[in-house]
């Protein structure tokens, strides 16, 4: 057990408490899908940042099934935009970065390096085709939404999307590798102006129920 990092965290804990309201402005109430860019670039840092942070965020085994194509030249954006659908063409050519999130079906190959605290794991995927993919898309979608998150963190403004042949997207970009395509996300700074008015949510009470 890393007690140091856990007595870090207790420790950050006690003297914030939590995070500010801003903060939670930031990365919840007041963030929104966006669909307009103001220009400015996304950093080749930002993105490896962004990554970084949200392969921090639990999975299973500490599988780590997430895999990213950042799509961002002129000639990447090309190969891309046969993909997509009318709607989410214009908003994806013009934003400067746009993450393929994927899912590697096989994780497993890595679980002996990323989970040595129980070498039988391996074992539970190889030869498991349909537990394998069901784990990694479970896995591999919730690192993604870290990586919102982390994306929202660090100053840019997401706008995860489906609406694309994942067909396409896959024999672009992927070159036999044994990853599936999941969705979509363009990066940037957002433009504003551009935004849509947020779409009501349910309460808790629609939501939940505790026992």
């Amino acid at each position: 057990m890393d007690e140091s990092a856990a007595a870090a965290v207790r420790n950050m804990r006690q003297r914030l408490g939590e995070i500010a309201p801003d903060g939670l402005d930031l990365l919840f109430r007041d963030a929104r899908t966006h669909y307009g860019w103001d220009g400015r670039p996304v950093t080749d840092a930002t993105l490896q940042q962004a990554l970084a942070l949200a392969a921090m965020g639990p999975t299973a085994f500490n599988q780590q099934p997430l895999r990213v194509i950042f799509v961002r030249s002129p000639a990447a954006k090309a190969r891309l935009a046969p993909a997509l659908s009318a709607g989410n063409l214009e908003k994806t050519m013009a934003a400067p970065a746009t993450a393929i999130i994927c899912f590697d079906l096989e994780f497993w190959r890595n679980l002996p390096e990323l989970f040595p605290a129980f070498p039988a794991a391996q074992g539970i995927f190889e030869g498991n085709p349909d537990g394998a993919r069901a784990s990694a898309q479970r896995n591999g979608t919730l690192q993604a939404g870290y990586f919102i998150l982390a994306a929202r963190a660090l100053g840019l403004d997401c706008g995860p999307m489906s609406g694309f042949d994942a067909a396409k997207v896959a024999a672009a970009f992927l070159d036999g590798r044994p990853w599936e395509v999941n969705f979509l996300i363009n990066l940037g700074h957002g433009d504003p102006a551009q935004v849509q008015p947020r779409g009501p949510r349910l309460n808790f009470a629609r939501m939940a129920q505790i026992l």
